[in-house]
């Protein structure tokens, strides 16, 4: 059973930056994907970013991309999501999960003010 952790979220002016981490437990994380996700007030968890599992091919939703980069580093079992540029659209609790078969965590929130 996989168990994810989120952190490293908190509050910050437009245009500045955070990086969040996603440590997982378990034998499973450097074979399988990571992927991040974030859910605003008020709306449903959409899709952010992913990396399959040697970090090699990343992906990301239109509206991050040449913001965000997602990375791993499968030695600490942790992934990453470094956010540059902020904008108050970014505002949401932040989760990740492991492709396939893996576990919701509690999420990390980000507000980021204009």
């Amino acid at each position: 059973q996989v168990h994810l952790v989120e952190s490293g979220g908190g509050l910050v002016q437009a245009g500045g930056s955070l990086r969040l981490s996603c440590t997982a437990s378990g034998p499973t994380f450097g074979t399988s994907g990571m992927a991040w996700f974030r859910q605003p007030p008020g709306k449903e968890r959409e899709f952010v970013a992913a990396v399959n599992y040697n970090g090699e091919n990343t992906w990301y939703t239109d509206s991050v991309k040449g913001r965000f980069t997602i990375s791993r580093d499968n030695a600490k079992n942790t992934g990453y999501l470094q956010m540059n540029s902020l904008k108050p659209e970014d505002t949401a609790v932040y989760y990740c999960n492991q492709l396939p078969n893996g576990a919701w965590g509690q999420g990390t929130q980000v507000t980021v003010s204009s």
